[in-house]
């Protein structure tokens, strides 16, 4: 609740030395604008997790590469109900159609459908025995960095964030559910 945009000047380093910055709205809004415009002048990809929901400025809705609310969060951004995939790949759209490049919404159980602009697809989610969700959305935006990092197109990066959190949902708690790499790796159905 402390961290300004005065204090991203200590971190300029990091933010030049990255490809890509993950964001997230447990930080005051002002401190997160100035994070994404910093990131998308030095030419970064911006990803935003839109978690907690809030209202979201077309100035940063324009910064980012990619946001990722789940079904709610997209509801409050896009002001349409999400019931079905068709509804979901209408919300998607127009929060594309805000300035965001790429939406991915994620959709709990069912998946994530993953619209680039162009075209939508849904990702379906691994079928496991959720015991806590706890940190699935993190370990969903985690990974799907770290996939983009590596070069992943996006529907191969959100495949390998949905393996990651459907490993995170079959373990109690938020530390502990986050999967090391080699067990995403590995991870099938």
């Amino acid at each position: 609740a402390h961290l300004t945009p005065n204090d991203l000047k200590r971190s300029a380093e990091a933010v030049e030395a990255a490809d890509i910055i993950l964001l997230q709205l447990e930080i005051p809004m002002q401190t997160v604008e100035a994070a994404a415009a910093m990131a998308y002048r030095l030419g970064k990809k911006v990803v935003l997790n839109p978690a907690p929901a809030s209202k979201l400025s077309a100035g940063l809705l324009e910064t980012l590469y990619a946001i990722t609310p789940n079904e709610t969060e997209a509801e409050a951004i896009s002001g349409i109900r999400i019931t079905d995939e068709r509804t979901a790949e209408e919300a998607a759209r127009k929060i594309a159609s805000m300035g965001v490049c790429n939406v991915i919404i994620t959709l709990g159980a069912k998946g994530a459908l993953v619209f680039d602009g162009e075209h939508c697809e849904v990702v379906p989610a691994y079928k496991i025995q959720a015991v806590d969700t706890t940190a699935a959305g993190d370990v969903f935006n985690g990974a799907l960095v770290v996939a983009l990092s590596e070069g992943r197109t996006l529907p191969e990066a959100v495949r390998f964030a949905c393996k990651a959190s459907a490993i995170s949902v079959t373990r109690p708690g938020a530390q502990n559910s986050v999967p090391y790499r080699t067990e995403v790796d590995v991870f099938n159905l």
